[in-house]
């Protein structure tokens, strides 16, 4: 496994940042194996996103790169929630779809196509993961989120005179990722939003897989969310299990989702 982490200029945050990137592209010849159907066939691309307070972090194990022949690509984006700020250099979700899949694919050759690109994230970076796939079909077509931060309605209408300072961020944070949120329900910043546009061009849906703990504090938007994509006739696979807000939880899916990313190969 071949592991890089690299510094390079964003144009769209307007300041240098990193992203690191782990490619199976150096097994060893002197061991005799049998290669699986994922190994018989070009490396595919996981991005993976970070949760809040987070920053570029590979969470897939190598064991799981090596088996699904797969390049993570962990992107690192602060608090941001992935999206696209109006503050200059705060354009997180073009940093993360547009600039760094393109500079991957200039610089490593992978990502070429959205049916060998997919997009995973937990927490904040679940609702990223959603979000940015919903927002970029042709460029990611699998997308996984682990205990989303899919709070767009627990936000909508928070005002500075209500503000319920929750603990982890406050009116001006939310208002600051999200704009304006007297809005923020009928405008992209909400994947539902996304799905119904998607819908209406005619175009196809990203493959969505969700899972969060029964004793997570996100457990009721991610069953929200779940509901929402039945009602609108989106194919989709939704878990919840026992668990809290945590890695343990997270460690117990990671193998699932990779497992779902690759299914298809194996039938």
């Amino acid at each position: 496994m071949a592991y890089f982490q690299i510094q390079y200029y964003s144009q769209a945050l307007c300041r240098k940042t990193i992203f690191q990137a782990a490619i199976p592209n150096d097994v060893r010849t002197d061991i005799p194996r049998t290669l699986n159907a994922h190994q018989k066939r070009p490396t595919k691309t996981l991005f993976i996103l970070h949760g809040y307070t987070g920053m570029a972090e590979n969470w897939v194990s190598e064991e799981m790169m090596e088996r699904y022949n797969v390049a993570v690509i962990s992107a690192s984006a602060e608090n941001s929630f992935y999206l696209d700020a109006e503050a200059t250099g705060h354009q997180y979700e073009t940093m993360l779809a547009i600039e760094l899949v393109d500079y991957v694919r200039k610089t490593f050759g992978l990502a070429m196509r959205a049916e060998d690109t997919y997009i995973a994230g937990i927490s904040m970076g679940g609702f990223g993961a959603l979000h940015t796939a919903l927002a970029h079909p042709d460029r990611f077509s699998r997308a996984a989120g682990l205990s989303s931060a899919l709070i767009v309605h627990q936000i909508a209408g928070l005002t500075r005179e209500n503000d319920r300072h929750d603990g982890l961020g406050n009116f001006a944070y939310y208002e600051g990722c999200f704009g304006d949120l007297a809005t923020v329900a009928e405008r992209d910043a909400n994947p539902e939003v996304l799905v119904r546009k998607l819908k209406a061009e005619g175009k196809k849906i990203p493959a969505i897989y969700l899972c969060c703990g029964t004793e997570d504090f996100l457990i009721e938007p991610n069953r929200e969310f779940h509901r929402f994509l039945t009602a609108e006739g989106v194919d989709h696979e939704y878990y919840e299990s026992p668990g809290i807000h945590d890695g343990v939880f997270w460690a117990e899916y990671e193998p699932r989702v990779l497992a779902w990313l690759f299914r298809d190969e194996e039938e």
